[in-house]
Parts: C-alpha cells; structure tokens; sequence
C-alpha cells in the first residue's frame, strides 16, 4: 500500500465505527467469545455532551490525516537507466570518476547534476556532497561501499530537489560520521547527520545500511524521508532516524539504537508536516527517547514493531523526560500491525486522539498504556498491558471492539482529562443514590458499547471521573483490594442497557450500575474478605447457573449485570467449592458445580439490586 492509501483505509475504519459488533454473552453461561449478535439498533444516548471539546468522543483524526497526503514519491523515480550512469570508484583517500556530472578533490566527491551515480569501494576520511540545481532526482546507488569521515558527515546532500539512495541487491554499505564536526563558522550547525540532507530523501534496495551517528543523528532529512526497503541499521548519540516534514516507512528492516528519539518526525509549524506514517517493514528500536515521535499525526497500517525507550517499563524516568513507545503530538491512528513495546513512560500517546481499528500490542510500561489526552475510541484490534501504572487513560473512552486485558497497579481504565498525568485534574461532580448517567453534563465519559475487557487493577477497576454508559460488550474486572478504591468507581452515574459485566474488589468504596439502566444488577457485599480464587456462584431457583466466577484478587464486593436476570425471580448465592467447567478470566462455562456454601438468596426488585451493606451503591458518594 502507498502512502496516500493510509489516510483513505483510515477514514473508512472510522465511518465503520457505527457497525461495529457488540460481545454481549449468549444465553446460558457467559464466555470469553469474539461477538456474534447484529449490532445494537438502540440509539446512543448524550454520546456527545454539548460540553465535550473538540475531538472528544469521536475521532478527530480523518480532518487530521486528510492534510498528510502529500509526499515526494513518484514510482518513476525507482527507474534507474544504467546506460546514463556516472561510476565514482572509491579508492581510500582518493576517488575515480567516470562519467558526466561530478568532480572529485582529494577524497572528496561533488555531484552539480541529476542522474544516477554509482558508488563503490571505501573512503578512509572523505564526503560525498550532492549540491545540484535540477528538478530531476539524483540516485546514489550503494554498491558496497564504507563511507568514512573525522570531521563531518560522509554524505551530506546541500541542494537539490530530491535525492535517492538505492542499496545494490547483496550488498553491505556502511557510512560513519566524525565524532565532533569541523564546521567553517560558530553560526554553522548542518550536517548534523551521518547520512544530511537537505532535500527530501528516499532510501530504498535490497541491500544492507549501517549506519552509525558518533556526533548526533543517524539519518537525517530537513524535509520529506521515505524508507521503502532494505536492512538499515542505525547507532545514534542522539536521533536515529529524523525526516523533518514527514518520515515514511513502507518496507524493510530497521535496527535503530538511539540516544535521543528513534524514529522522528519534527516539522512544528505546519499542521501539514511533521507526520510519521508506516505501511510495512520490521521495526527494532530501542531509544534513550521517545521510539517513534511525530510532532502532529502518526499512523500505522502495518508492520511488526518491537520498542523499547528510556530503559524500558522498570527504569526510572526523570520528571522532564519523555520515553514514550509511540508518540503523536496530534492523532495517533492504528489500523494493523503487531506492536511489542516496554517503554519507561506512555507506551502508546497522543496529545490528542487516539484510534485504535486493528493490531496486536503487547505493552508494558512505566506509566500508561494506552494515553490519549483528548479521546481514545478502541474498534478493534488485541490490547494486551501486562504492566502498567495505569492502563488506559483519557478524558473521553470509547470501547466499540477488539479484545482489551490490562495489568495495572493503580486504575486500570481511567477517565479524567489534563496533560499526561495520573488523575488529571480534579475529580468531577459525584451523583446521588441511582444518578442517571444520561443527565450528566460533564465531559469525561466511558463508552462501552462492544468488545472484550479484562482487567486486574492495584487502584480502581474502571475509574470515571463522569459517567458510563454500556450497551454491550463482556467486562471482568479484578478490583483493589484496599478500600480507598474500588473495582468500579464513577461520579456521573452508570447506565447499563447490554452486555455482559461481573466486578469484584474491596467493599469500601464499591458501586454498581444505577437505578436507571434497563438492564438488571446486583452489587453484593460479604461479611468477610474472601480469598483470591474463591468461586462466587450465583444460580436460579432451579439451580441453573447464572454466574460461576474465581476472582483473581481477594475480594469482598461483587458486582454482576447480566441479561439473565429477571425482575421478581429469586437467586441463590454460593461461596467456595469447585466447578468441573472450562474456565477464562476465572468464569467458568459449563461443567458442574459442586461443594460450595450457601451465602444469600436475592429477588431482583429492579434494575439496581443490593445485598448486604457497604460502599456507595449506585453512583453514591
């Protein structure tokens, strides 16, 4: 897929959010299953308070990404004749030229002309410069070559409109900068790259590049930098790969080790520019920084991406610093790819929004895991936190799709709004006994309308710092066990009209869904603490079985809303004891139950159910 395609892939899987599945559980005993059902036909209530800035809520990234389209390639600049190329043989401190277009000093090479130039060979301390007027491309073929310097940057393109650098099938290249440039005077300060351009840049080839930035950056374009092939290896003191205007990666290998940031794109005065968007390729990346840093948007289509930044999720991490995974200073937009990252800070950030239509992240992290300051909407995709101080975290969070299991020790999915900080800024209005969540003004909101969450939480479960609204989708959630905290926690009120959810946690911070959801529940709380991996079971007056659950944490509050039970029904409640069932997340499917305690009975009287006392019920402060 080229470039331009992104955006478009992107905007349809935005415009799909609106068809997206649900994951209610079926009849009979709920189990962890990719939906099924039709999409909910019930109209989304207050989705978009008229309060909600901006970009809340929804996606802001289509207006966004329709400016990053415009990009130097040209599939015709691929197109080398070797009929009209020049040779420049490479001879340690001197250089041969046959051919029209460049001249040679000493171990100096000036290339005045567009057209095709092959290198070869090696230089001890020498430079190739591309200075050229012309409208056509130059293409540097790298034909094997070690490229060396001890005073400045072994390639260093000053003028000209577009520059390419083709590395030849089978062949090792390798380019090394001087430790401390000489430049002619203190108010010089380019090159700053091994490998400097001035014009945009593409690399592409079959062939192998290593390079290494002794003084700064590794690969460096002030303009436009595509990489559309071969096996790249870039050391850097600080950044390994920046292309100012955007930086494009359709195929390859890249090993970057930096410094500073490893993938970057740093254009801030054009809305338009400073983008970073990959299609393809295998991305190793380990930074002092940030992996991959785009000053506005940063899209990803496809590839496999293994980052690690600031020494990775158990290092620690100056207040000033950043050494997030993956970075957008506006949109951050995912549509495929598999991502491994252990990053010291953010694992996945965006300034702005966040969407999420596909991939598979295994993320740990010294910080969040997934941040989008503004909104974050997940319609697909796998989102696997194994560490975390907190798992997601954004003003507004919208759940459509995809399969979401996060480790946290503090909340687990955490709504509230500022600038990358735990908790943000102040908690918002809490609501009485049964609040309705529809009648909630404020901005930060939890949207679960689909998908698959599970969690085990050292702070809150879900924490809003507002309301929830959830049609469908299958939610465990393994709370704290301090009472401070609680598997639920929310001000606006919780309305639950589908789906599937069982909360357990401590008892003394505990709620559940209020009083005007349409779908029924029941918040329990025991006299005791019970151990971690206690069966729960829950049945009928027939015994048949409505819940069999082992949480993974100590507990002493349950929460269950479920389509199964009904109004006027009365239902037994069960601790301890074993289940012969197949078990995921600790709920147990089928199999029989056996052994366990008779603890209390309950009538459903509503949609709002209580046994026992403790916590804040529904919505209560």
């Amino acid at each position: 897929m080229k470039p331009a395609l992104v955006w478009i892939s992107g905007l349809i899987a935005v415009a799909l959010v609106a068809c997206s599945t649900g994951g209610s559980a079926p009849a009979g005993m709920p189990t962890r299953v990719a939906p099924l059902e039709p999409p909910l036909q019930a109209p989304v209530v207050n989705a978009t308070p008229a309060n909600t800035p901006e970009g809340a809520g929804a996606s802001s990234a289509p207006t966004a990404l329709a400016d990053n389209v415009e990009t130097h390639e040209d599939p015709a600049d691929y197109q080398t004749d070797a009929a009209t190329t020049t040779t420049l043989m490479l001879g340690g401190d001197s250089i041969t030229i046959a051919g029209e277009g460049a001249t040679a000093a000493g171990s100096i090479a000036t290339i005045a002309s567009a057209g095709t130039y092959v290198l070869s060979g090696a230089l001890t301390d020498g430079q190739i410069v591309v200075d050229t007027g012309d409208d056509d491309p130059v293409t540097l073929v790298l034909n094997g070559v070690q490229l060396n310097s001890s005073t400045s940057a072994p390639i260093n393109i000053v003028n000209g409109e577009k520059v390419l650098i083709q590395l030849a099938e089978g062949t090792t290249n390798t380019v090394n900068d001087a430790a401390s440039y000489v430049y002619p005077s203190a108010d010089v300060d380019e090159p700053n790259a091994a490998i400097f351009s001035k014009a945009d840049l593409t690399i592409f080839g079959d062939g192998a590049l290593n390079v290494t930035g002794n003084a700064n950056d590794g690969i460096a374009s002030k303009d436009g930098l595509i990489i559309a092939g071969g096996t790249i290896t870039v050391n850097a003191v600080d950044d390994g790969i920046r292309g100012k205007d955007y930086l494009i990666v359709e195929g390859g290998a890249l090993n970057v080790t930096a410094g500073g940031d490893g993938l970057k794109a740093d254009n801030d005065e054009d809305p338009a520019r400073g983008y970073i968007s990959v299609t393809g390729g295998q991305l190793t990346i380990v930074a002092g920084g940030d992996g991959l840093q785009a000053e506005t948007d940063l899209t990803l289509t496809a590839g496999s991406f293994t980052v690690t930044t600031g020494g990775g999720s158990s290092a620690p991490l100056a207040s000033d610093a950043s050494a997030k995974a993956l970075k957008a200073g506006v949109n951050l937009v995912v549509d495929g790819g598999t991502y491994t990252l252990d990053a010291a800070d953010d694992a996945v950030h965006s300034n702005a929004s966040i969407v999420i239509n596909a991939g598979a992240f295994t993320i740990a992290t010294g910080d969040d895991g997934v941040h989008g300051e503004t909104a974050l909407t997940v319609n697909g995709g796998e989102i696997n936190v194994t560490r975390s101080y907190e798992g997601l975290e954004s003003m507004v969070i919208t759940i459509n799709g995809g399969t979401i299991d996060v480790v946290s020790s503090d909340d687990a999915i955490n709504v509230a709004g500022g600038v990358d900080g735990s908790g943000f800024g102040g908690r918002g209005p809490r609501g009485g006994g049964g609040q309705d969540a529809t009648t909630y003004t404020g901005v930060h909101r939890l949207f679960i309308n689909g998908g698959t969450i599970y969690v085990e939480s050292g702070g809150d479960g879900l924490d809003v710092n507002g309301a929830i609204e959830m049609r469908d989708g299958f939610v465990v959630v393994n709370g704290p066990t301090a009472q401070n905290n609680a598997a639920l926690d929310f001000d606006g009120g919780f309305n639950q009209y589908g789906g599937f959810l069982v909360a357990a946690g401590s008892s003394g911070m505990a709620q559940g869904p209020g009083a005007a959801s349409t779908q029924n529940g029941v918040l329990i709380f025991f006299s005791a603490t019970q151990p971690a991996g206690t069966l729960v079971r829950i049945q009928d007056s027939s015994g048949q079985d409505v819940l069999t659950f082992a949480p993974a944490r100590e507990f002493q509050s349950l929460v269950l809303s479920s389509a199964q039970l009904a109004i006027g029904q009365t239902y037994d409640i069960l601790l301890g004891g074993t289940s012969t069932g197949t078990a995921a997340d600790g709920l147990y499917a089928d199999g029989t139950y056996s052994g366990g305690a008779p603890y209390a009975s309950f009538t459903v009287q509503g949609a709002f159910t209580q046994v026992g006392t403790g916590g804040r019920g529904p919505g209560r402060p």
